[in-house]
């Protein structure tokens, strides 16, 4: 009796990707992987689905491993039937491939390959990789603002940020009104002349006006979250020439009314008596020949020898 299954099962595995005949004449599939979220993002603390799922295999049970790509370093997350490394206590598998994990943190953040081995199949093994962002919120930045400039001069204001992730914005505020990174993008900021560097928080006046004083403060914001520091003043002055001239001719002529009482002062002589009285307290010296001898017994002094007058 001629049998139809043999060729039916030859044509089958012509036109198919996905199955073959075996030697007992019977189809076997190949395993497939899909993911209902391939990047998924969450915040910090929560939990996360990762998402494998097996959408065909003939396997019943297929060997499920998940690892962790960071930095160019490939970790064991599941292996073995057991969670590894830092995420054993705060993670499981779901169902046969997913993976959840909880409370999150910023060094989770990186790829995760999900790998399923079926060795019943065409195609034993599939794989997919998932990558997984956690998100934190800024901190308060750090900002520093002058407190004083004098008009036309340089002013550079700061703001800093090293929590946030991913990377944080930055942007300046000025009595309450946003600053554009370019002054002269806004006609409202014509009497100004600054830059706002939105990646590194610096904003840097080329020469201040009377009308940038004010009340300033930064904000650094991203996906997660935002944060500002506390309003800081910066006060921009005139500079007084006309005191600045008046302070240099004072102190000129202090320098000129000392160096003519020292002129004074040697004109009339008041170094050298000076110097003539001290040399007078000398003490006379010894006539020639005369040997002064004073004893316990006499209050005076006496001869030791003779001296010719």
């Amino acid at each position: 009796i001629f049998s139809y299954e043999p060729f039916l099962c030859r044509l089958r595995y012509i036109f198919s990707d996905f199955t073959f005949l075996s030697p007992s004449g019977c189809l076997i599939g190949a395993v497939n992987l899909k993911s209902s979220n391939r990047t998924p993002v969450v915040q910090e603390f929560e939990s996360v689905e990762l998402s494998c799922i097996i959408t065909d295999s003939q396997t019943s049970d297929p060997r499920i491993e998940w690892k962790k790509i960071q930095d160019e370093q490939t970790t064991y997350v599941f292996f073995d039937n057991k969670i590894q490394g830092d995420l054993a206590g705060r993670a499981e598998i779901l169902g046969k491939t997913s993976l959840k994990i909880w409370n999150v943190t910023r060094r989770d953040s990186a790829l995760y390959r999900c790998e399923v081995v079926a060795r019943n199949d065409r195609k034993e093994i599939d794989e997919i990789v998932i990558e997984l962002t956690v998100q934190v919120k800024p901190v308060t930045p750090v900002c520093r603002v002058p407190k004083a400039v004098p008009v036309g001069k340089m002013a550079t204001l700061h703001c800093q940020e090293s929590e946030g992730h991913p990377r944080p914005h930055y942007s300046w505020y000025r009595n309450d009104v946003p600053l554009p990174t370019d002054s002269r993008a806004n006609p409202r900021f014509r009497n100004s002349s600054f830059h706002l560097n939105s990646e590194t928080g610096t904003l840097v006046f080329t020469a201040v006006h009377k009308d940038d004083s004010g009340q300033y403060y930064c904000i650094a914001s991203n996906d997660a979250g935002s944060a500002r520091c506390e309003e800081q003043e910066m006060e921009v002055y005139d500079l007084n020439i006309g005191g600045i001239i008046g302070g240099v001719l004072v102190v000129l002529a202090v320098l000129a009314l000392i160096t003519l009482g020292i002129c004074c002062a040697y004109r009339r002589g008041y170094f050298i008596n000076n110097k003539q009285d001290g040399e007078s307290y000398k003490n006379p010296g010894k006539p020639d020949g005369v040997n002064y001898i004073r004893t316990d017994e006499e209050g005076d002094f006496r001869h030791k020898s003779s001296f010719v007058i």
